[in-house]
Parts: C-alpha cells; sequence; structure tokens
C-alpha cells in the first residue's frame, strides 16, 4: 500500500513523497465573499488543543469545528450554497424560465440537507435520494427543510444513479457532490465553495501567531470533494513549506485509499460504517486529479477508532460526530502502533508542527454518534 515501506503494511496507509511539490491553479477568489454576504455567515472555530498536541507529539493541534456552517451542523451548506448560486446565475444569462426548479441530489446525510436548506431559502423545491443505513433522524431533518426525499434500497452508489435519472426531467437540476466524465460543473462549484473554509484557517492561523501555516491538515474523506478543495488551496501556492495532507476514511468505504494504491480510479463495495457521511465507493472523477496528485498519505480507520475520537474531543470541549472525527482518529493511527516512525518521517512531523485537523460535522449531523457525558471548556478558540 505504500510507495517505499513495506513496514508500514500493517495499517491501511498509503504514501507519496513527492506530492508536495505539485502544482495546480486556486479557487475563485470571489467565493469568500459570496459567503461572507449571507445573513448568518460566520467563521467557524478554530480551536486551539495543547492537550492533543502532548498526546501526539507535535507542537500545537488547531481542531476546525465545522459543528455550525450557516445554521447547520456541517461544512455542506458552503459548497451547496455557492453551486446553487452559480446554477441559478447560469439559467438566469441562458434567458431559461426563470420560475422554481427542483433541486436532485442523492446524500448520506448532511449534503441533501444542504441543498434541501438551500432550496428553500431561495423558493426553490428538492427532492433528495437517500441511501440504504442512512439514520431516520437525518432523514427527518431532510424532510423538515421541506424537500421531497426518496429512500433507496441500495447503496450511496445506487442514490446517485437515480438522482441523476430523476434529475433528467423539466426544470430539474442535478445538485451532485460528486463528478463522473458528462457531470463535472455542477460537482466542480460545489469544491469551489468549500474553498471558503481553507482561507478562514489561514485567517485564523495568522490571528494565532502560527504565520507559517500549517505543517499537515488531516481531512475526513468520502468521494474527495472537501480533499479536492484542500489540495487545491494549499498546492496552489508557490511557496515553500507545503503542508502534508493526510486523508481519512472508514476501513469499510476506502475507496480513495485504494484507488491510489492502484494508482487509478477503482470503486469497492461499501460496508456498514458509523462515519455515514464518508460511506462512498467510488472517487469524484474530478477530485481524482487532484487527490492522486496532491496527497502525501490516505489512512483507512474502523469505526471504534472514531468513536474514540469524538470521545476525546468532547472532553476537549469539541462537538464532532464520527465523520468530523476521522481526521484525529486517522492522525491518532498513523502515529501510532508498527512503522509510526516511519509514517511520522513521511507526513514531516517533528516536536514543532503545526497540525490543523478538520472536523466536517458535529454530533447533531449524525445520529451514530456515541453519546459522550465528558465535557471541558475548548482551548484558545478562534473565530
Amino acid at each position: 500500500m505504500s510507495d517505499n515501506a513495506s513496514s508500514l503494511r500493517t495499517l491501511p496507509w498509503f504514501a507519496r513523497p513527492s506530492s508536495r511539490t505539485w502544482r495546480c491553479e486556486p479557487a475563485p477568489a470571489e467565493v469568500r465573499g459570496f459567503h461572507a454576504a449571507l445573513p448568518d455567515y460566520a467563521p467557524t472555530p478554530l480551536t486551539e488543543l495543547p492537550a492533543l498536541a502532548f498526546e501526539l507529539g507535535v507542537g500545537r493541534v488547531f481542531v476546525k469545528d465545522e459543528s455550525c456552517r450557516l445554521g447547520l451542523p456541517a461544512f455542506k451548506a458552503l459548497g451547496a450554497s455557492w453551486a446553487v448560486h452559480r446554477t441559478l446565475a447560469e439559467r438566469a444569462v441562458s434567458g431559461e424560465d426563470p420560475g422554481p426548479v427542483t433541486l436532485v441530489t442523492a446524500t448520506d446525510g448532511n449534503h441533501g440537507r444542504a441543498v434541501a436548506r438551500t432550496a428553500r431559502l431561495l423558493g426553490q423545491h428538492a427532492h433528495v435520494f437517500v441511501p440504504q443505513g442512512v439514520h431516520p433522524q437525518a432523514v427527518t431533518a431532510i424532510v423538515a427543510e421541506q424537500a421531497k426525499v426518496t429512500e433507496v434500497a441500495g447503496a450511496y452508489d445506487e442514490a446517485v444513479r437515480l438522482a441523476a435519472e430523476e434529475a433528467a426531467a423539466p426544470d430539474a437540476v442535478l445538485v451532485q457532490d460528486t463528478a463522473w466524465p458528462g457531470y463535472e460543473q455542477i460537482p466542480r462549484w460545489i469544491v469551489e465553495g468549500y474553498s471558503t473554509l481553507c482561507a478562514e484557517i489561514d485567517e485564523q492561523l495568522t490571528a494565532a501567531g502560527a504565520v507559517a501555516g500549517p505543517d499537515l491538515v488531516a481531512v475526513p474523506v468520502g468521494v474527495g470533494s472537501l480533499a479536492q478543495a484542500v489540495v487545491t488551496h494549499y498546492r496552489s501556492r508557490l511557496s515553500e513549506g507545503a503542508p502534508a495532507l493526510l486523508s481519512v476514511e472508514p476501513e469499510a468505504a476506502a475507496c480513495v485509499l485504494e484507488s491510489l494504491s492502484a494508482g487509478e480510479p477503482v470503486s469497492v463495495t461499501t460496508g456498514e460504517t458509523s462515519m455515514a457521511g464518508l460511506n462512498c465507493g467510488t472517487p469524484s472523477s474530478i477530485a481524482w486529479p487532484y487527490l492522486r496528485g496532491g496527497l502525501d498519505a490516505a489512512v483507512a480507520v474502523p469505526d471504534a477508532d472514531s468513536a474514540r475520537a469524538a470521545a476525546r474531543l468532547a472532553a476537549l470541549g469539541v462537538s464532532s460526530g464520527p465523520c468530523g472525527a476521522a481526521a484525529l482518529a486517522g492522525l491518532r493511527a498513523v502515529l501510532a502502533g508498527v512503522g509510526a516512525e516511519e509514517r511520522r518521517t513521511a507526513l514531516g512531523l517533528n516536536a514543532t508542527s503545526v497540525v490543523v485537523l478538520l472536523s466536517t460535522e458535529g454530533t447533531a449531523a449524525n445520529p451514530h454518534s456515541t453519546a459522550i457525558t465528558e465535557h471541558a471548556t475548548p482551548q484558545g478558540s478562534l473565530r
């Protein structure tokens, strides 16, 4: 699984030392201004957790807390709002019927709710396809946004297929956060929307005195759209000192890890996982070149590791569901056990390194979250 060390095979892991020299074009600058103009916009907190830095043997650890983003408990509203804005603007320019359209999507929970919320706020309709295994409370939250919901007796990829078929109807538009050949523009806009999260991190790290930026960013991965945005942000810079980028997936749905190992996109048969938002079997076609070129490493973790990471974050005052806590679970796995020192070296980590963990959802976003009773006040939260 690793390019260069058989001793790393005890962990579902892939590493590529050359990725920090890979470069791409940046996201459009106007995305941040669009979000800043929204009524409910505010940067989500970047919380410093010295206790985690000590445990992980690094200098500083920050958690980007997406438990409340534009009124929803996950980061997905950034992509959905920008993509729907661009879609409706393109329709207006092309002279299409200005009446309401139906925004169609498939989801494991958070993306569908974000599309439904955006549709409701803009006077549009929404139809959301939900795969088997999504918690009933997540479905209820989508219905509460006045969306039509179709529950699918199959996995996420099947829900995407059915949503695409439904969107072929007149006055319907597919707003999907994964891409395939022939369907790439709207997923690209969704990825652009996520760039606001990265811009906020830059500003918040500067305010915290970490002017040079992070040495490592760990990001949970489903089809890879958020990871594509993170790669775009950090690999579009010409300066030295680019951070290492680590993707984290469930062992039950490690399509990016398997694709990186194979050297080409592959689909995997997914299993059950509490990390429902990451339960995806095929990488996004537009994300794949960025993941292949710009990720330093990928790791897959079991549900139990994610649950323990969520409990640890909760004890430190950060609300994080199983998907959000995957970033910490993955880094913990990388820095423990057989081959840990080689993996630490592959990521360029030392006792002074600055680490950013992307916690992509709060506990309210994922009913699979384990109930936690420990609590502590967040340390060093920046807005």
